[in-house]
């Protein structure tokens, strides 16, 4: 028997299984990085039935390389109310059988590689300091540390190979239950089912593993992951939670019910695998049960997929029954609706949230300019107001999420959005604090001196407030959206709405030699009221042109 030195198999078991887990998040984050809007964007679009959801989830999931970087977009989809619950299970679903690319990576003889992928990884990113090349040299490297990782794991891992109390330890996994328990267990300990998935591996390319065996360790790395799932919900809103309710029952019943069929799943993917027929022994066990392995856990996730997909709609019962919504009471005015901080290290994907939730600040200053007339008619301040500071709640909230993003590592075109973004979330409180600090405050003036304007005056403002407020709303969208088209529409209704506030300064000019004791305050009060709306329109137009390119600016200006 082979003397074994534990502390040197020790150390540089663990320093492979680093090298592993960095290279691992290297790579992820590189592939984030560089697809992160694309995969974000298609999630968003392709996710219309569970279907379809599950085939975009296994497809986003294979890119990026990460099911929880899913799970996270998808939880933002359903809080928005871009995705249901029942959608949002499909991709789920579909983010499983995309994790197992990981598998199928690990399962080729790839020592050869690692040298020159963590070379060419340097190197790019050395040549290039921004830009997409940047992302790939980084997955470049992240695969090469993988493969390096896996190398020394394997070298710690061989005096095994001839030892026999390892090999009865090992005998042992040969009971399936044994097996899960041993995947789970190194899944919650290390949490990444990656990591487990690559151990397995490794130790069947020292001959030291059967498929049976890694078939079950495999099944309990996938339990695991639903404890990693478990801890990532922790003090997350409700549908967070959900998600990972969804993730949990998806493994553990899939794991269930296959535990009985281990010989029939190892069969079926050593018929899909090649055959080293030309070895015998170990040997041969090295050389095929890496990627028989690797072709169980995409064909059983693939599988339980398909056989749990038709009751998607049940899943996402179950989940709203395991984690009910709970009455709480509200001790804030409101909360951000897109931000996570799962995604500040993606600043692709934390940009666009940024931008979602300055569509939510929008749509609140919409509310306010919706809300004037009431406020004119009725003389009470107090929606506006709360409205207002919910628009500042929301951009405290989004300027501390910016200034967490800009930490990070951000290519040109991000550093750009980054800083559109802040200046946008103080054009879009300034319009705030122009409706209601400015406009609003003379509803009351207008309430407690009983001033009531002419048909006329009253016709005329209407006529100009329908602009301002529909130059407001087209400025918004502009501002959130990058709509050029929005942001004309407001440059044009300017020489509207210079005519409307000319007329009504003629007309005021003519009251002032009326017989009216109460004329110089009416005339005050109103050209106040007509100054206020002008400056709504004149914020309104400071935001459009902010969006216009220089090209337009030069136009719209010489007209």
């Amino acid at each position: 028997m082979t003397e074994l030195d534990p502390l040197t198999m020790t150390i540089g078991l663990l320093g492979g299984l680093a090298l592993f887990l960095y290279g691992m998040e290297k790579m992820t984050d590189g592939l984030k990085a560089a697809a992160g809007r694309q995969m974000n964007t298609l999630l968003a679009k392709l996710t219309g039935n569970p279907v379809l959801g599950a085939i975009t989830g296994a497809i986003v999931t294979a890119v990026i390389q990460s099911s929880s970087v899913t799970t996270v977009l998808v939880v933002g989809f359903v809080s928005a109310g871009l995705m249901t619950l029942v959608q949002s299970v499909g991709v789920i679903f579909g983010a499983n059988v995309g994790t197992t690319v990981t598998a199928q990576i690990v399962a080729f003889n790839t020592t050869a590689l690692a040298y020159p992928l963590i070379a060419i990884g340097f190197l790019m990113g050395s040549v290039w300091k921004q830009g997409v090349a940047r992302h790939y040299g980084a997955m470049s490297m992240g695969l090469g540390l993988i493969f390096y990782g896996m190398a020394v794991m394997g070298a710690a891992m061989s005096p095994l190979r001839t030892h026999e109390g390892f090999a009865h330890l090992l005998q042992s996994l040969q009971n399936p239950v044994l097996g899960m328990l041993a995947g789970a267990a190194f899944t919650a300990l290390v949490q990444s089912s990656s990591a487990t998935i690559g151990l397995t591996v490794v130790m069947a390319t020292q001959g030291l593993l059967s498929l049976p065996a890694g078939i079950a360790i495999l099944f309990g790395a996938k339990i695991g992951t639903g404890i990693t799932a478990i801890l990532a919900a922790i003090g997350k809103p409700p549908d967070a939670k959900r998600a990972a309710a969804v993730h949990v029952l998806f493994n553990v019943l899939g794991a269930l019910i296959w535990l009985p069929f281990i010989a029939q799943l190892a069969g079926l993917a050593e018929l899909v695998s090649p055959v080293a027929a030309h070895l015998q022994g170990v040997d041969r066990l090295a050389e095929e049960v890496p990627r028989q392995i690797a072709n169980a856990a995409t064909m059983w996730a693939t599988a339980n997929t398909l056989i749990f997909l038709p009751f998607a709609a049940l899943f996402a019962k179950m989940a709203s029954k395991i984690i009910p919504d709970r009455p709480v009471e509200q001790r804030v005015i409101i909360r951000p609706r897109y931000l996570d901080d799962a995604l500040i290290r993606m600043p692709s994907m934390a940009l666009e949230r940024a931008r979602m939730e300055l569509g939510h600040m929008g749509e609140l200053t919409d509310e306010m300019l919706a809300k004037v007339k009431s406020a004119f008619e009725t003389g009470n301040l107090s929606e506006l107001s709360r409205h207002y500071d919910q628009v500042v709640v929301l951009r405290e909230a989004v300027l501390t999420y910016l200034q967490h993003v800009g930490r990070g590592e951000l290519s040109d075109v991000e550093a750009d959005e980054h800083a559109r973004l802040v200046a946008a979330t103080g054009d879009i409180e300034n319009l705030g604090a122009a409706i209601s600090r400015e406009l609003a405050p003379l509803a009351r003036t207008l309430k407690e001196a009983d001033i009531t304007p002419s048909q006329e005056t009253a016709e005329l403002l209407k006529h100009l407030f329908k602009r301002i407020q529909e130059s407001a709303h087209a400025a918004l969208r502009a501002l959130v959206e990058r709509d050029e088209r929005a942001a004309q529409t407001v440059v044009a209704n300017r020489e509207a709405i210079l005519e409307l506030t000319a007329e009504l300064h003629r007309q005021q000019a003519a009251r002032l030699i009326q017989d009216d004791p109460d004329r110089l305050l009416k005339h005050r009060v109103q050209i106040e009221i007509l100054d206020k709306l002008r400056r709504i329109y004149s914020v309104a137009e400071d935001m459009a042109l902010s969006v216009l390119p220089r090209s337009v600016l030069v136009g719209e200006l010489s007209i």
